[in-house]
């Protein structure tokens, strides 16, 4: 018995000298560490689903070691504001953002997967484009699970968004929140943040969330800062308002003691763009005042929204179900058409999503080229596009 485990013991050590001290190492790379310092040239271990190591491994070993030949090695990018909340549902692989180095999408900008009410619940599964799904949460902790054991490639985080919050509490009407429903509102904030949100979020061009004032942004940023949350916001305005709009959510950053971010920060439309200076001043100011105020922006020309937003603000009160059947309204019309300012030529605007099948065929057309082609202004073909499409169309 004794030279059995005599030989066993030996075994087992000659086993554990051969075996690798990593799973893969990543040799000869380029390092961008993601701290904003300039790169430098080092080894990368990945033993499991952790980075063990990284400086000159070249005395080490590993199951599979790859030669980079100096090319760039940087941590998983992260998706600020992603919308992938139904396309996780439907492919949890991801794989139109993987493929690209994101590994975190962060969700919730002004509206988010939960709480909801039956109601809402209901209006989640009824109004469903090409991906179908079942409503198996309630909570937006609960979303966050039923993700996780569904199975998906990517890391996930939400904000709450504060406009999901109205519509529980008070519904899609544009009117200030009562006390008690403000209370209800900072009720559902404390239990997202204690089930993992990472603050609280808004979207304030959009309904229901813009019909939030700055002092109800306020009290609802205090409870996510209790939880060393964020506020972050698609501000009230990125045109004619813009200043107005950046100084808001400044406001709610210094009286509600939260770090603030600001959304694709930009000047939306030629006419504003002088204005982009100020806002970068007005946020490095209130940096320097030790405000935690940031932006992200995105690298490129170009932005994506409903066609709606080119409608007057009263057509477009409580939400896109009442808009549409405003635009119905054949008493409404011409009031509506005279109204309208297109704050972006409609040579500039492209249509890239519709849920009526028949109307997929302007796919990719500019809104011009529509109108012409239906032999209408194009103030007439987007009331009638938006009608027949039922949807606010992308």
């Amino acid at each position: 018995m004794k030279n059995l485990l005599l030989f066993l013991t030996i075994l087992l050590a000659v086993a554990s000298c051969d075996q690798p001290d990593y799973d893969t190492i990543l040799k000869n790379g380029l390092i961008y560490d993601g701290s904003g310092d300039k790169p430098y040239k080092a080894d990368v271990a990945i033993k499991a689903d952790t980075v063990a190591a990284i400086g000159d491994l070249s005395e080490f070993t590993a199951t599979e070691i790859i030669d980079l030949n100096g090319l760039a090695v940087a941590p998983g990018f992260i998706n600020m504001l992603s919308w992938a909340n139904t396309a996780l549902l439907e492919d949890g692989r991801s794989q139109g953002d993987i493929r690209q180095g994101v590994t975190l999408e962060v969700l919730g900008e002004g509206s988010s997967m939960g709480p909801l009410t039956d109601s809402m619940k209901l209006d989640m599964s009824t109004d469903q484009g090409d991906i179908k799904y079942e409503v198996k949460w309630t909570t937006l902790g609960e979303y966050l699970q039923y993700l996780e054991e569904k199975g998906i490639s990517t890391n996930v985080a939400s904000f709450v968004g504060n406009g999901t919050l109205r519509r529980y509490a008070v519904g899609n009407e544009n009117r200030k929140a009562t006390p008690e429903e403000l209370d209800v509102m900072k009720g559902l904030v404390k239990q997202a943040m204690e089930e993992g949100a990472v603050g609280i979020s808004s979207s304030l061009l959009y309904a229901p969330s813009g019909y939030a004032d700055t002092q109800e942004l306020v009290e609802l940023a205090k409870v996510a800062s209790e939880y060393d949350g964020m506020y972050i916001s698609h501000i009230r305005s990125e045109g004619s308002e813009l200043l107005e709009a950046i100084n808001e959510l400044i406001t709610i950053s210094r009286e509600a003691n939260i770090a603030a971010e600001v959304y694709h920060l930009k000047a939306s439309g030629q006419e504003y763009w002088n204005k982009l200076d100020t806002a970068i001043m007005l946020i490095e100011d209130a940096r320097k005042e030790g405000l935690l105020v940031t932006a992200d922006i995105y690298t490129y020309p170009a932005s994506s929204t409903g066609l709606h937003v080119q409608l007057p603000d009263w057509v477009r009160e409580e939400g896109v179900e009442a808009t549409i059947k405003r635009l119905a309204d054949s008493t409404l019309r011409e009031r509506i058409l005279s109204e309208i300012k297109f704050t972006n030529p409609p040579s500039s605007i492209m249509l890239v999503g519709f849920k009526n099948e028949e109307l997929r065929k302007y796919t990719g057309m500019r809104l011009d080229a529509v109108a012409e082609e239906l032999g209408k202004t194009p103030a007439e073909a987007m009331i009638d596009l938006i009608v027949e499409d039922d949807s606010r169309i992308q």
